[in-house]
């Protein structure tokens, strides 16, 4: 354990030396500044009249948390881009000649400089998430006067999303010493496959009449990560308080992220250096 924490520390340190840490917190300030200038010029009052295209009584509870998910979720998605492109490099960096011989050279296991490599990316990225999280909650709670705790636990979902995808990354970087396969991978998931997955899921039997097709879109769902439903509406129902209703997405993530370490640490000890 002691030597994962210091491949942990150590892929934030070079992290820093590389300025990962520091473009993602610069854009982080930058948006956060952006939008303090915007809600400087809002007066809260007319803001939420405004959204009362019903003429019923608005929820401002419900408002202020729909609020700060529809802006959280378009800052978060470009994050998590960035954040695969900013990661994808650590694995085939380490795999260099000269640097892996260094590491195999220390008291310190294969699967130890895997798992320390992969918490290192997360805490590269989940300081970042919660820097722009807090944020964003801060600047919406003291312009509305509504403090909703709650919306905090949203930074544990998308970090989450970026586990799974670093896994993969991860595991691609092993089989190809490049980081240009997990981007795409990652990307390919993030972006197109889980929202396209998502949606034919929820409209199947309306969509698809033939059941072999139904059965081999059903597999493909099961086994890829549920990122579009972890970024939707597992972030909703936190934000909300309400607690995860469904662990299904949570739960075949999480097993889809065990299963690609289990086989990127199980590739890394068969290799020869």
């Amino acid at each position: 354990m002691k030597n994962i924490w210091i491949m942990t520390l150590f892929t934030l340190r070079e992290a820093m030396a590389r300025k990962v840490f520091i473009f993602f917190l610069g854009l982080s300030v930058v948006g956060l500044i952006l939008m303090t200038l915007i809600f400087s010029l809002v007066d809260a009052q007319s803001f939420i009249q405004g959204l009362n295209l019903s003429g019923k009584e608005i929820i401002l509870s419900r408002t202020i948390v729909m609020l700060e998910l529809a802006i959280i979720s378009t800052l978060a998605s470009l994050c998590l881009l960035l954040a695969i492109f900013s990661t994808a490099s650590f694995i085939p960096i380490m795999l260099e000649k000269g640097n892996i011989d260094l590491f195999l050279s220390k008291p310190i296991s294969r699967s130890q400089l895997i798992w320390g490599k992969y918490f290192g990316g997360l805490v590269v990225i989940f300081l970042n998430i919660l820097f722009l999280i807090i944020g964003v909650w801060l600047i919406i709670s003291i312009k509305f006067s509504y403090w909703d705790f709650s919306f905090l636990l949203v930074s544990f979902g998308i970090i989450f999303t970026f586990a799974v995808l670093y896994a993969l990354i991860i595991f691609f970087g092993i089989i190809s010493k490049s980081s240009i396969p997990g981007m795409m991978a990652a990307y390919f998931i993030f972006i197109i496959l889980s929202p396209v997955l998502f949606a034919l899921k929820s409209n199947l039997n309306s969509l698809v009449r033939n059941d072999f097709v139904k059965t081999i879109i059903e597999g493909i769902y099961y086994i890829i990560p549920k990122t579009s439903e972890l970024m939707g509406k597992m972030n909703l129902d936190l934000a909300s308080g309400k607690g995860i209703d469904d662990f299904q997405p949570v739960l075949s993530s999480f097993l889809f992220l065990i299963l690609t370490m289990w086989f990127s640490i199980f590739l890394f000890k068969k290799k020869d250096f």
